[in-house]
C-alpha cells in the first residue's frame, strides 16, 4: 500500500482509506461481527486511514472504529472524524465553541481518545467559511490537545477553495469520482499549492461505478440510495453522485467498458482517482470483508493509461457533465 503526506497535517495515510458511513447507518443492515470484520481485513489489506463521524449511526461507527483502534494498537491507523451535523437545525450559529467542544468530546468518547487525529465540519452551512470565530475556536481546540489538526468536508468546488484558503485547514473531503470531475479544475491545484490534503469521497458514486448495479437492483427502504434520490434528506449529490439513477447506469456501463484487461469496475473507478495529482486518499466504503479487500487492492495498479483516462473524460463530458457541472 502506497502511502501519501498531507503536509500542513504533518498526518501520512494510505492512498486507499476505507469510509466507514456504511458501518454505521444509511446503506441498510450491517451485522456488527461483518463490521468488524470488514474493518479487520482493511487493516490487513494496508489501509491505515479511516475516515467516519459523530452522525453515522448515531455514533455506531465511530464505536466500531474505536474498537478497532484498542484492537489494533500497533497497526499506525490515522482516524479522521466529523462534527456539526449533530446541530439541529443546521445553521451556522450552531457552530459555537460551546458546540464544537460537545460535538468533540462525544467523540472522543466514541473513539476512546483522548486525542483525534484530524476532525472535519461536516458540509457546514456556506456561512461558516467566512466566520473567522468558528476557525478561531478549531484553533483553540487544537491548542487545547483534543486534535491534532482540522478540515472541512465540502459540498461543493467553491466550498472547498474558502476552505483551502483558511492558514490552519489541513485537508479538504470532497466528491470526486469518474462523474464528478469538476474538482480537478481548481480545487486539486489550490490544494497541492498551499500542501491541503484532499481526502476524495463517494468514489464509487454509491456503488453505481462497481459494476453491480443494474436497472432492476433495488435498495432497503433505510439505504439513502433508496430514499434520498431527490434530496429528500442531505444534499442530493451525496447520493449517486447527483446523477439520476437511469442516467447512471447507462454511463457507468460506458465506463466499465474502458477498464482494461483483469480490472474491475470499481478498480478502475478507483485507480482512477489515485491517479489525479493532488489526491492524498480515496476513502470508499464497504461492508463485507472481500469489498475492503477489493478497494485496497486498487492501490497496487499501474496508473491508467492516457487512452483509458481520455475515455472517461469523454464519458463525463459526452454523458455526465451537463447534469452535474454547474452544480457542485
Amino acid at each position: 500500500m502506497q502511502h501519501r503526506d498531507m503536509p500542513r497535517s504533518g498526518l501520512v495515510v494510505s492512498a486507499v482509506g476505507l469510509g466507514a458511513w456504511q458501518l454505521g447507518a444509511d446503506w441498510g443492515q450491517v451485522d456488527p461481527d461483518e463490521a468488524r470484520a470488514t474493518l479487520d481485513a482493511a487493516v490487513d489489506a494496508g489501509v491505515t486511514f479511516i475516515d467516519t463521524a459523530d452522525v453515522y449511526g448515531d455514533g455506531r461507527s465511530e464505536r466500531f472504529v474505536g474498537e478497532l483502534l484498542r484492537r489494533r494498537p500497533d497497526a499506525g491507523l490515522v482516524v479522521a472524524t466529523k462534527m456539526g451535523r449533530r446541530a439541529d437545525p443546521h445553521v451556522a450559529s450552531a457552530y459555537s465553541l460551546a458546540s464544537l467542544r460537545a460535538w468533540n468530546d462525544r467523540s472522543r468518547a466514541n473513539l476512546g481518545v483522548d486525542t483525534l487525529d484530524l476532525v472535519q465540519l461536516h458540509c457546514p452551512p456556506d456561512e461558516v467559511y467566512a466566520d473567522d470565530a468558528v476557525f478561531d475556536a478549531l484553533d483553540a481546540m487544537v491548542a487545547e490537545g483534543r486534535m491534532r489538526c482540522y478540515g472541512v468536508s465540502v459540498e461543493t468546488c467553491e466550498q472547498a477553495l474558502a476552505a483551502i484558503a483558511r492558514p490552519n485547514v489541513a485537508s479538504v473531503q470532497i466528491i470526486l469520482n469518474v462523474f464528478r470531475q469538476k474538482p480537478l479544475e481548481h480545487v486539486l491545484p489550490a490544494a497541492a499549492q498551499a500542501g491541503v490534503g484532499i481526502i476524495a469521497r463517494v468514489p464509487l458514486a454509491s456503488g453505481m461505478l462497481s459494476g453491480r448495479i443494474s436497472e432492476q437492483t433495488t435498495f432497503a427502504p433505510d439505504d439513502h440510495r433508496s430514499y434520498n434520490r431527490h434530496g429528500e434528506a442531505f444534499d442530493v449529490g451525496e447520493t449517486f453522485a447527483g446523477v439520476d439513477f437511469a442516467t447512471g447506469v447507462a454511463a457507468a456501463r460506458s465506463v466499465a467498458a474502458l477498464a482494461p484487461d483483469g480490472v474491475s469496475p470499481a478498480a478502475l473507478a478507483l485507480r482512477w482517482v489515485l491517479d489525479q495529482p493532488g489526491v492524498s486518499t480515496v476513502i470508499p466504503g464497504a461492508r463485507t470483508p472481500a469489498q475492503a479487500r477489493a478497494n485496497a487492492s486498487a492501490a497496487d495498479l499501474p496508473p491508467l493509461s492516457a487512452a483509458t483516462l481520455s475515455g472517461l473524460r469523454n464519458v463525463y463530458n459526452g454523458q455526465i457533465r451537463q447534469l452535474v457541472h454547474h452544480r457542485w
